[in-house]
């Protein structure tokens, strides 16, 4: 069981449980929860996740990159494949078994919910079968996670209890889109040298580690000057709020993101920077679910 959960990547998967539970919660905000519903959207998403992670685990370990990355918590892959812990054979198979699992839940909530599911399930579909062999050469790759585990995720889980969009569900999947986005970029500063050998090229090496580091900055500031807007603007609730709480942590990432040159500040920037994303979302949907009892 250790090797299936190393190969999933295990402690990243409650990024899955948190962008399901937001979507959900401003769908209940609205009016619409369905609780069959929310637990397949959830478990949708949670495959995609696992299937994007085990192909790019498969990729990095033919390409070579897996077999020179400094392992760390958060970057240089699961190391179950280089270990033997796992064929590659067997992560290909996982991955392809995971993505087609999707399948029949995206064709369920097509036929349930209607047609204008299927362009945000097909993007999806995109993001996983293209972020390692093309995406993540393009110069820019981060935006594709951004996309792919953060804002549709937050819409897909609202769409299938409303079977719509509107303008306020886009505003509130920002955050999650910047949140994910972020945490891909700031965890590729170790594996730089190994992308480069690769043939990647991610933002730390397109702009450099400094570049990275200031953009990285931005964005995270963006989220909640975004969060505080969106209050401003009466697209949100002003419950949502609550979220600025990580602001602290928030401080401590950004901080650490530039003194990248050492590694004992970065690491402890990238754990806050995982709270930050997965606290900043939950906080989010707890602030719909004030908003609507209080």
């Amino acid at each position: 069981m250790q090797k299936w959960l190393m190969i999933i990547r295990a402690p990243f998967l409650p990024l899955s449980v948190v962008v399901a539970f937001l979507g959900t919660c401003i769908a209940w905000y609205d009016g619409y929860f369905h609780l069959g519903y929310a637990l397949l959207a959830f478990l949708g998403i949670l495959l995609a996740h696992i299937s994007v992670d085990v192909l790019n685990e498969y990729f990095d370990y033919k390409s070579g990159i897996d077999l020179d990355t400094l392992k760390t918590p958060f970057s240089g892959g699961s190391g179950a494949i280089p270990s033997g812990l796992v064929t590659p054979k067997q992560a290909l198979w996982l991955g392809i078994l995971t993505f087609v699992a999707i399948i029949p839940i995206g064709v369920y909530f097509v036929l349930v919910k209607g047609w204008l599911l299927l362009p945000l399930l097909l993007v999806a579909a995109l993001c996983i079968f293209l972020y390692t062999p093309l995406i993540l050469k393009m110069g820019w790759p981060e935006w594709s996670p951004g996309l792919g585990l953060g804002a549709l995720p937050v819409i897909g889980a609202y769409f299938v209890q409303t079977g719509e969009y509107n303008w306020p569900l886009m505003v509130a999947a920002v955050p999650s889109f910047i949140l994910v986005h972020n945490l891909l970029l700031i965890n590729e500063f170790p594996d730089v040298e190994a992308d480069k050998k690769g043939g990647r090229r991610t933002l730390p090496i397109a702009i450099g580690k400094g570049g990275a580091s200031r953009f990285f900055s931005a964005m995270t500031i963006l989220v909640y000057l975004w969060i505080i807007g969106g209050v401003i603007a009466c697209a949100t609730p002003v419950y949502c709020l609550i979220a600025l709480l990580t602001l602290p942590m928030a401080i401590k990432a950004i901080r650490g993101s530039m003194q990248y040159q050492d590694m004992s500040k970065l690491m402890p920037a990238l754990a806050s920077n995982v709270m930050v994303v997965l606290i900043t979302q939950f906080l989010l949907g707890i602030g719909y679910i004030l908003a609507k009892v209080l």
